[in-house]
């Protein structure tokens, strides 16, 4: 496949800056960043990322709640939540929302990159 175009969701600039260099280097596009859950599902239908990576823990919509009502709105939508140790609870309700894995803070790009390949390949293997 070649480069995805991601969607990158916290609130934390220092860590938007973090994400977008590794996905950079991997070679995908982050076409978007957002800094609460609430601007992620008002402009995921109109830049149709491959991918959406989605901090828990923001104001006014946090990534679960934000999570679900993508889901509820495009249901092929792929997201990686990206969250803190000690929030496995949280991890466990984005993963029952519809998020398809979690790398925890902080982030290293080979946790990050196994994250992506497993997401990919289990969708390469329900197409073949």
């Amino acid at each position: 496949m070649n480069g995805l175009r991601v969607m990158v969701v916290d609130d934390s600039d220092i860590t938007v800056k973090k994400i977008t260099q590794l996905f950079l280097g991997f070679g995908h596009d982050v076409v978007a960043t957002c800094s609460s859950g609430k601007d992620v599902v008002k402009h995921y239908s109109e830049l149709e990322p491959d991918l959406v990576t989605m901090d828990i823990t923001m104001p006014e919509v946090d990534g679960i709640e934000a999570t679900r009502q993508l889901i509820a709105q495009f249901p092929d939508a792929k997201i990686i939540v990206i969250t803190s140790h000690g929030q496995e609870q949280m991890v466990m309700e984005a993963i029952s929302a519809g998020a398809q894995g979690y790398v925890l803070k902080p982030i290293k790009a080979e946790k990050l990159k196994d994250t992506i390949d497993k997401i990919l390949s289990f969708e390469q293997g329900l197409l073949n």
